[in-house]
């Protein structure tokens, strides 16, 4: 499937003059494939505890606003790592930056399986975090090497389609196997495989097809990987001073973290307190919202290209995403509907992907990396805060019931706790109108 690593170069004759071909579509989607299984790794520790949150508010005696810290960690050190990684892959190439955050996403899932204590758990955590944050943006930067650019909304989609995957197998495949082997050994044996990973891409994944031989996809002033000279500080105060960037990165915080709060944390203890549901029922609902967020992204994405604007599009989802949150917090409605309205609200929350192209085109190719790392920050602040915001409205309203040592909130808590959701998406929305439509066209 792979190319040898020695350099062999894919040439056509011409006109007498001898020219060098775009990598073959297998090699490509090879390479990226296998980059991608980072963001899966990632999407899969970050929806984790949303299926072991009664082990692990009774092994850690944990209230609702420590559990949303605890699972939050994930999201502090995610966002810390945004800009730094952007930085950092347009100087040094996302080969290096995925090896290594997988490498040590591995160390902490094994910490956080092996955690004693509340504190080590939550070191655990913010190591995870802290690592896997390199995926999204390092396998954008690897994207725009090796993939067309007429494709880069559709890549985008299908890496978050790719992280849904991870979240998939978080649901209820994690919940069997936590129900048949207790929540640390499944989460000890998923740091030995992505140990693995890092092995795998250190040796397969290069940074430009040049590395193998092949003509990059990518054209701008870096296109020579690692080679940046534009100082650190300089760049992010360029990408900075784009209105656009600023918007990017705050719309997605209740879009995205709308979907995070619920289907990564709260979703399957507010089904099996309020809807009756058992545990595993409950993680296959909140899996289907996470699947239908994941097919939305490539769709969406790929839509807006097609209408050559971003923003109407844009708009338009996010109205439907808040109504469907207006609906699921307010409205009494039956089992099977709710699960129908909270798949339409994941997939039209898949439209942050359209901000990701956006964003790429709002910037110089130059700042691409520094200006995806501001944006990622987005999405995963709204899961930082709105995580434990709901666990302290829980707590608040907490009237004292407690099974197998976790706590149970009665229906007017969690439409407390939920009420969040829909204001985060409302203000998002405001946001996002104020954003510069780009035309689909890349910033010179």
């Amino acid at each position: 499937m792979f190319a040898p690593r020695t350099r062999h170069l894919a040439l056509e004759r011409s006109g007498g003059e001898t020219a060098m071909t775009y990598p073959p579509a297998r090699l490509a989607w090879a390479i990226w494939g296998l980059g991608s299984l980072v963001y899966l790794a990632a999407f899969f520790q970050r929806v984790a505890p949303a299926v072991m949150t009664e082990q692990l508010m009774a092994d850690f005696a944990l209230g609702g606003a420590a559990l949303g810290n605890l699972s939050a960690f994930y999201f502090y050190a995610y966002v810390a790592m945004q800009i730094p990684t952007g930085l950092l892959a347009d100087r040094w190439g996302p080969r290096r930056l995925l090896t290594a955050g997988i490498a040590v996403a591995s160390l902490g899932g094994a910490l956080f399986a092996l955690a004693p204590t509340f504190a080590l758990a939550a070191t655990g955590r913010l190591l995870i975090g802290a690592s896997v944050g390199v995926g999204f943006v390092s396998m954008l930067k690897l994207s725009s090497h090796w993939i067309e650019p007429r494709r880069f909304a559709l890549v985008s989609g299908l890496l978050l389609m790719m992280g849904l995957i991870g979240a998939v197998f978080a649901g209820v495949p994690l919940r069997i196997a936590v129900d048949g082997f207790g929540w640390r050994g499944v989460m000890l044996a998923f740091a030995g495989l992505t140990a693995l990973l890092a092995v795998a891409i250190w040796l397969f994944v290069r940074d430009d097809p040049a590395e193998r031989g092949y003509e990059s996809h990518f054209h701008g002033a870096d296109s020579k990987v690692g080679h940046g000279h534009t100082p650190i500080l300089a760049s992010l105060a360029e990408v900075l001073a784009y209105r656009n960037i600023w918007l990017m990165m705050l719309v997605p915080i209740g879009f995205s973290g709308a979907v995070l709060a619920f289907a990564g944390l709260w979703g399957v203890p507010w089904l099996r307190q309020v809807h009756g549901v058992d545990a595993r029922t409950a993680a296959a609902i909140t899996s289907a919202m996470l699947v239908a967020w994941g097919v939305g992204g490539p769709l969406l994405g790929n839509w807006s290209t097609r209408l050559g604007k971003r923003k109407p599009l844009y708009l338009a989802t996010g109205g439907v995403a808040l109504l469907g949150w207006i609906a699921v917090v307010w409205l009494p409605l039956p089992l099977p509907l709710l699960v129908v309205v909270l798949a339409v609200t994941g997939f039209v929350s898949g439209n942050i992907i359209i901000g990701f192209a956006w964003t790429k085109e709002s910037v110089p190719l130059r700042l691409m990396g520094t200006a995806t790392g501001v944006a990622n920050m987005g999405p995963l602040m709204g899961g930082m805060i709105l995580q434990p915001a709901i666990g302290l409205m829980l707590d608040r309203r907490w009237a004292g019931a407690m099974s197998g040592g976790a706590r149970i909130y009665d229906e007017a808590a969690w439409t407390g706790g939920f009420t969040l959701l829909a204001v985060a998406v409302a203000i998002s929305l405001i946001l996002l109108a104020f954003a510069r439509e780009s035309h689909c066209r890349q910033t010179a």
